[in-house]
């Protein structure tokens, strides 16, 4: 399943019609559970640092709808926003520019090549690891670019079927993924050479999420993969499945997994 091309008609649309953009941050919000853990932690971090202002690096910012909370619920701070894919990278800084968010910067970035040295608080990169085949790199990168005492939130699916894999025979859900995920071990053998320490780690999407997973995101995307005349059978298929959907994302929220798809992995240097 390609799921950049999907993610490419959201931003075309947004880029025609930037007033739905805080919507379409709010219904991401809402309908991704990733989202839900991911706020979770960062306001956890945001308290360490008490009243102190910290920089943070989104890296690989998407719609920039993580650089868009940021900037509102972790002040005080300075955001730097980039990710490798100009024209979303331009459309944000237009939309943040007319918003009058002045604490958020903009840029575009191959995350294998950046060079920055002790400048950033917190490093923040949602589900783009996965996609990384030289993951190691990257994380040098992260690691040379973190202030001493500063956090790493990595979310990414987990290997106990994050991209829906469930055996050796199967294939990444995902094409475009470069692994089918990560478990805590993994990361702490990747992470720990380098200097970072586990600070929390958690799986996520555990039974019921995996359940909410399907319903709200994995059969519409197979859909309009189909066919993108189902983008206006969409609102009409969440309104019988939602309900279902957000109950089992609150179970999910409320519950530990002791094993899940996702994991939401939290070092510090």
């Amino acid at each position: 399943m390609h799921y950049d091309p999907i993610k490419d008609i959201f931003a075309s649309i947004l880029r025609k019609f930037p007033f739905l953009r805080v919507l379409f941050y709010k219904l991401l919000d809402l309908m991704f559970l990733r989202s839900w853990y991911v706020r979770r932690e960062l306001l956890k971090i945001r308290n360490v640092f008490g009243n102190k202002e910290i920089a943070i690096y989104d890296a690989g910012s998407g719609y920039g709808q993580y650089t868009y909370f940021m900037t509102k619920h972790l002040m005080p701070c300075t955001v730097y926003s980039a990710d490798i894919k100009e024209k979303w990278i331009n459309d944000s800084r237009e939309f943040f520019s007319k918003q009058r968010i002045s604490n958020v910067d903009f840029a575009v970035e191959d995350l294998m090549n950046i060079e920055h040295k002790n400048r950033f608080d917190l490093v923040v990169c949602v589900d783009v690891m996965e996609h990384i085949q030289e993951d190691q790199k990257v994380f040098l990168n992260f690691y040379n670019a973190l202030k001493k005492g500063g956090f790493m939130l990595i979310n990414s699916p987990s290997i106990f079927g994050g991209s829906d894999v469930h055996g050796d025979e199967e294939e990444s859900f995902i094409s475009e993924h470069a692994r089918d995920g990560y478990s805590n071990e993994d990361l702490e053998l990747k992470l720990n050479p380098l200097g970072f320490s586990t600070y929390r780690s958690r799986y996520t999407y555990g039974f019921w999420g995996d359940k909410a997973w399907r319903l709200g995101i994995k059969y519409p995307m197979v859909m309009l993969n189909t066919s993108k005349a189902f983008f206006f059978l969409l609102p009409f298929y969440y309104l019988v499945t939602f309900l279902f959907t957000f109950i089992m994302m609150e179970l999910d929220f409320l519950s530990k997994n002791r094993m899940g798809s996702g994991i939401n992995f939290i070092a510090k240097k």
